[in-house]
């Protein structure tokens, strides 16, 4: 069996580690979670008797991140032998190893019925042994204590449990920190890493963290250095993950918003309204594309071409183009105070948005988008800081139809 593996050497001490709490917190994009599904492909096919459950608070999330990191993980490492070896369901999720029966199985915390099912799993062969809580800020003190309660009984000789958490971190008074961070315990091992330390991360990322560390210092504190903080000054609070309809007709109305770009992310959002709520139904996110191959890469992922596309009006060639190609692209009007990003923020702040857990670079943006800030007084400026920001660009364009109809519906609550 010839298995192709790449792997960054600041993981070396993690992945051999039989320490039953594997707390790995680290920046964005310093490879933590690549290497975790990595490992457990490889131990899996390994140790006979191990399985693992993949935990995120949401469980429909989980096809986007830990589903997706490991069947990436199968593809990279054995091509297209990977189903010679592993067996793949897409519903219900489920990971199989052929060759020992070893499962993987995805499981999420939102609600009493969902921590049910966690306390009622069992396997054809073997036993849970091994659980990945991804995004584990996201989780509460108590749903760990059920999760670990799970990893119990005698094991044959040679196994172990663990538990392995993975996370930026954000709140410095998360009790995640308190708990294993602040306290030393023998049988827990704290790692961090960082972009830096990922010798796969590309010189373009790297050029993006430079410019935030300029633009956005506090931000890169944690998003770049993966170190304890805490985000001031979001924009939006008024959104959640659901799994939502991705079908136009679902909806009172539709629209999609387009962000240009090339250096930075070049992205198109389609959005429904109903009942004045806003729906983020799908995200195309993508670097380095000409217009073409975007045209391309939206009618793969569906976007319906008879919906207004709302679009940044700096870019009329590029309008020109999409247009050509049989979308209803125009511009946004920036003109006046009317057309300014604040009154664009100010409306969105008064709708629920709702966002489908596919959209995972959407969702990563709304949890960092924050109003800059004064160095001087430490007070919030009215004007959001300029940094991966291009789904929002996006989000605000989306909406330019309905914020500026003559009669609006009257607004339900306001947070």
């Amino acid at each position: 069996m010839n298995i192709s593996v790449k792997a960054n050497p600041c993981f070396k001490e993690v992945d051999r580690s039989r320490k039953r709490y594997i707390v790995m917190k680290g920046s964005a994009g310093s490879g933590k979670s690549v290497d975790t599904a990595q490992n457990y492909i490889l131990r899996l096919m390994r140790d006979r008797g191990r399985n693992l459950v993949c935990i995120r608070k949401s469980d429909i999330t989980n096809r986007d991140s830990t589903f997706a990191e490991l069947t990436g993980s199968i593809y990279r490492m054995f091509g297209d032998k990977a189903e010679r070896y592993w067996r793949i369901t897409q519903s219900p999720l489920k990971l199989t190893c052929k060759a020992n029966g070893n499962q993987i199985i995805f499981r999420g915390m939102n609600d009493d019925k969902q921590r049910e099912k966690l306390k009622s799993i069992t396997f054809q062969k073997g036993k849970l042994t091994d659980v990945w809580c991804e995004e584990a800020t996201e989780l509460t003190q108590a749903d760990l204590e059920i999760i670990d309660d799970r990893l119990r009984g005698e094991l044959p000789d040679g196994q172990f449990y663990q538990i392995r958490l993975t996370f930026n971190p954000v709140n410095k008074n998360h009790w995640i920190k308190k708990v294993f961070f602040d306290i030393p315990d023998d049988n827990v091992l704290c790692h961090h890493s960082t972009y830096l330390m990922n010798r796969f991360i590309d010189d373009a990322y790297r050029a993006r963290m430079e410019r935030r560390k300029l633009v956005d210092p506090e931000g890169y504190q944690i998003y770049g250095l993966g170190e304890w903080g805490e985000i001031g000054g979001l924009i939006l609070h008024n959104w959640e993950i659901k799994d939502i309809s991705q079908k136009p007709e679902d909806y009172d109305d539709f629209a999609n918003g387009q962000d240009f770009g090339f250096n930075h992310a070049n992205v198109i959002l389609p959005v429904g309204i109903k009942d004045d709520d806003l729906y983020i139904t799908k995200e195309l996110y993508e670097f380095e594309k000409d217009t073409n191959e975007l045209i391309q890469l939206a009618d793969r992922l569906g976007i319906d071409r008879r919906k207004q596309m709302w679009c940044d009006s700096a870019e009329p060639d590029r309008i020109k183009m999409w247009q050509k190609a049989g979308f209803r692209a125009c511009g946004v009007d920036k003109g006046g105070s009317a057309g300014s990003v604040k009154a664009q923020i100010d409306w969105l702040k008064q709708r629920k948005i709702y966002v489908h857990p596919s959209c995972v670079n959407t969702i990563k943006e709304l949890q960092q988008w924050k109003w800059k800030k004064d160095e001087r007084t430490g007070e919030y400026l009215d004007e959001p800081v300029p940094f991966q920001d291009d789904a929002m660009a996006a989000l605000r364009y989306s909406v330019e139809g309905w914020r500026k109809r003559p009669k609006a519906k009257a607004v339900k609550r306001i947070w």
